[in-house]
């Protein structure tokens, strides 16, 4: 390859990290003003210690609520189909929704995304658990479950009374989301 398509290459490459990374951020920070109020309900040190309540739509257009999965314990996971590390957990969160589903565990993704990329994403990886568009809203929502930083891919697990156990930032291993929750189970 020619030294200046290697370049040019790179230059491309650089420039399209660079606006997604400038969208990503345009997104959370024009959550600021809507999150006000999710915020002052959380705790300022982290994660609020029941689970927030809220609805969003799954990918098929029904209305689900959080409250369907009471009982179970949840791995809630925020993510993206722009977020290389949220693509690369999710065949774990596969794994680990088929090995523990019979014991009353559930993930729930929310898709920081549009209805239409979460559905082109979701069909081919074959994913097994529920998955709800979040969009804009959902930013909104991460920060209302403790993410202050606005962090993706970003891991809730709740236990079977709807306490937060525990949070996780960035992309997590089969290994250690399965110690997470098996202690719940």
């Amino acid at each position: 390859m020619k030294r200046s398509v290697f370049i040019a290459l790179i230059i491309v490459v650089a420039a399209i990290s660079l606006l997604a990374g400038m969208y990503a951020n345009q997104l959370f920070d024009d959550q600021d003003s809507e999150t006000a109020t999710a915020q002052n309900s959380s705790d300022a040190a982290g994660p609020p210690e029941v689970r927030p309540d809220f609805g969003l739509l799954d990918l098929q257009g029904n209305l689900r609520h959080i409250s369907e999965w009471d009982g179970e314990v949840l791995m809630i996971n925020f993510w993206a189909t722009w977020c290389p590390p949220c693509r690369r957990e999710i065949p774990a969160f596969i794994d680990l929704q088929e090995k523990y589903a019979d014991q009353g565990f559930t993930i729930v993704g929310i898709a920081i995304d549009t209805k239409q990329n979460a559905i082109d994403f979701v069909d081919p990886m074959g994913i097994n658990y529920p998955i709800l568009v979040g969009d804009k809203d959902g930013i909104a929502l991460s920060k209302a479950y403790g993410n202050r930083m606005g962090v993706l891919p970003y891991t809730v697990i709740v236990d079977r009374d709807g306490k937060i156990t525990e949070t996780h930032r960035n992309e997590l291993s089969f290994e250690d989301a399965e110690a997470m929750i098996k202690p719940l189970l």
